[in-house]
């Protein structure tokens, strides 16, 4: 009787290791100042593309991933794909610009 308990036990932790290991952290997570530098850059990036007077900023996604900056969307010219480009490269903080702006065709 002891045996089958012992064996029970043993296979209960042998299924739950996995599970303990799932939530360790990984390397991708990012810790909160770096989430909020990254919220703070994005939303600079964001504020820059409204007020300049070039960019359709309603068109253009901004995302930030530990000071990466990643532009999406469309834009009616590669002028304006461009300058928004350039204004997120302005921003303090910012590492790098990764430009997936697409132009879109004229109707």
């Amino acid at each position: 009787m002891m045996n089958r308990r012992s064996m029970l036990g043993a296979a209960a932790a042998a299924l739950a290791l996995p599970l303990l290991a799932a939530c360790a952290p990984t390397a991708t997570r990012q810790s909160t100042g770096e989430y909020v530098d990254d919220a703070t850059i994005t939303a600079r990036v964001k504020a820059r593309l409204v007020d300049d007077p070039v960019v359709k900023a309603r068109e253009v996604k901004v995302e930030t991933y530990r000071g990466v900056v990643q532009l999406s969307g469309f834009v009616a010219t590669a002028a304006e794909a461009r300058q928004a480009v350039e204004l997120a490269r302005g921003v303090p903080g910012v590492q790098s610009v990764k430009n997936d702006i697409l132009i879109k065709p004229a109707p």
